[in-house]
């Protein structure tokens, strides 16, 4: 292989993906943990209902889950990030490998209560990263007909905190409808596909969790990890 027709490249941090770069790694033996957030704090709250019925699925196959209460969280840059409800909420980020993002859609977005917890969990907390690598999947409630605003939101956060977004989803319309009188999902298709989306979820995780620090390593990282590393030694020596 030659690289003479790449002069900006560093040839010593470039990596050429291989099949064989998967086959030794360590498999986890530990059941997939994950963890659910929900966007309202009404008393009956669907987007919250909604996610119970996500974490019995994962807990039906095998996963073990913790849903986190926003209720007392503060608003972002409101409260110092040593707050208990966000050190809870930062604990459970780092020790997820996935993560269910459950919101209502309010004036065609999802709620403020979604995007604060997501806001009080940082790209970076010195060399680890909570959400680099680890699965998502999003899904939304509506009071009126079936939309898609909340979810499409959902995932451009997830891509930008470098999350392994599945490609399903689910929206439940006029989710008061959904719900029966013992806070339980009704059968639908809308059912259907929340189980759809859990499955595709786990299968994700299962596939994804051993090997996600290579899948996210990248080239300029690498170089910036050298050139700082470069300066370092350099200003030991002087």
């Amino acid at each position: 292989m030659s690289l003479d027709n790449l002069p900006n490249l560093r040839e010593d941090l470039f990596s050429v993906p291989k099949r064989t770069d998967f086959t030794n790694v360590a498999t986890s033996t530990h059941a997939p943990r994950f963890l659910l957030l929900y966007g309202s704090l009404r008393p009956r709250s669907f987007s919250r209902l909604l996610t119970q019925e996500a974490a019995r699925l994962l807990e039906a196959m095998g996963g073990e889950v913790e849903i986190f209460d926003p209720s007392g969280l503060p608003l972002p840059d409101d409260a110092p990030d040593t707050h208990p409800k966000v050190q809870e909420l930062r604990k459970l980020a780092e020790w997820s490998e996935g993560m269910v993002w459950s919101s209502p859609e309010r004036h065609g977005a999802m709620t403020g209560i979604m995007k604060a917890q997501i806001d009080w969990i940082p790209l970076s907390i010195g060399a680890v990263r909570p959400t680099q690598g680890k699965t998502l999947a999003v899904m939304e409630v509506s009071g009126g007909s079936q939309s898609f605003n909340a979810l499409n939101q959902m995932r451009v956060l997830g891509r930008w905190m470098r999350m392994i977004t599945i490609p399903n989803q689910s929206s439940v319309a006029k989710a008061f409808m959904e719900f029966d009188e013992n806070d339980r999902m009704k059968p639908s298709a809308y059912y259907d596909r929340v189980v759809d989306v859990i499955e595709e979820l786990y299968k994700f995780t299962l596939l994804t969790r051993d090997i996600a620090p290579y899948l996210v390593d990248r080239y300029s990282e690498r170089k910036e990890s050298a050139e700082e590393l470069s300066k370092r030694v350099n200003q030991r020596s002087i």
